[in-house]
């Protein structure tokens, strides 16, 4: 990848425009949500935002953690994964090759996809690895049941011909589980896609906790699951959106620094 403009961190506002820095601010906001709820994995793992009315995408730089990005210190990378601007920093740090890969792909494929979200969390890594997948024992998982693509593991997400696999694995789901691997979700925006990974995230959190109960589990009767889903159907497009003023205002407290 190679480098189009490379400036200061302190002087990236000045070379960006209005849309493109409330992207920034938004998924600032996103990554340290993504840190206040454990879903992180040290300086791995990515969220991207499409840059509206472009073709291209913010992503985190690689070296730093979720609780230290800002609006300022993330990359903008086109949809072929060159460098379009990288806010200098001392630590010289790149974009992680996984995340070029997996995401590019994603945003290629799938135009109504503002956002992508993709985790290696302890109950995600663990029902990736369950052949039953994610089952159909909270009011959570019922959301996602039925709805969720499954992508089986290759190795480490670092070839360009392994796009086409993981596309196809996603198809027109907004989540997918990556086998022996971690969890995706996508959105038109930083606000669903955060509701996304957050609610399926919660789901195979409670999904392991009563596997390892050792009790038998029950399971909703399928017209109990139909008609949830149906209920979450209808209800669809008011989440995320619905939570995220509240969400900023819980990263506002938690440090303001996110906006600089």
């Amino acid at each position: 990848m190679t480098n189009e403009i490379s400036v200061p961190r302190e002087a990236v506002r000045a070379h960006v425009g209005e849309a493109e820095w409330a992207a920034r601010v938004r998924l600032a906001a996103c990554y340290r949500l993504m840190d206040r709820y454990g879903m992180t994995d040290l300086i791995y793992n990515h969220v991207t935002l499409r840059i509206p009315g472009t073709e291209h995408l913010l992503i985190n730089a690689y070296g730093y953690l979720y609780s230290e990005i800002c609006a300022s210190n993330l990359v903008k990378i086109d949809l072929d994964g060159n460098v379009l601007l990288d806010p200098h920093n001392e630590h010289g740090y790149e974009v992680n090759r996984a995340g070029m890969v997996i995401h590019t792909a994603i945003h290629r494929a799938r135009p109504d996809v503002g956002c992508v979200i993709h985790t290696h969390t302890r109950a995600g890594m663990a029902l990736s690895a369950m052949q039953a997948g994610l089952l159909p024992i909270t009011q959570t998982a019922l959301r996602f049941y039925g709805k969720t693509g499954y992508h089986d593991f290759d190795s480490p997400v670092v070839d360009l011909d392994q796009q086409s696999g993981l596309v196809r694995s996603l198809g027109s789901h907004d989540v997918v589980v990556l086998r022996n691997h971690g969890l995706l979700a996508v959105g038109p925006g930083v606000a669903e896609a955060f509701n996304r990974i957050y609610w399926l995230e919660m789901a195979c959190r409670a999904q392991m906790d009563a596997m390892a109960s050792g009790t038998e589990l029950v399971l909703p009767p399928q017209h109990v699951i139909d008609d949830t889903r149906a209920v979450m159907d209808v209800r669809a497009h008011t989440f995320g959106n619905r939570e995220w003023p509240a969400l900023v205002r819980l990263v506002e407290r938690i440090d303001p620094g996110y906006k600089d």
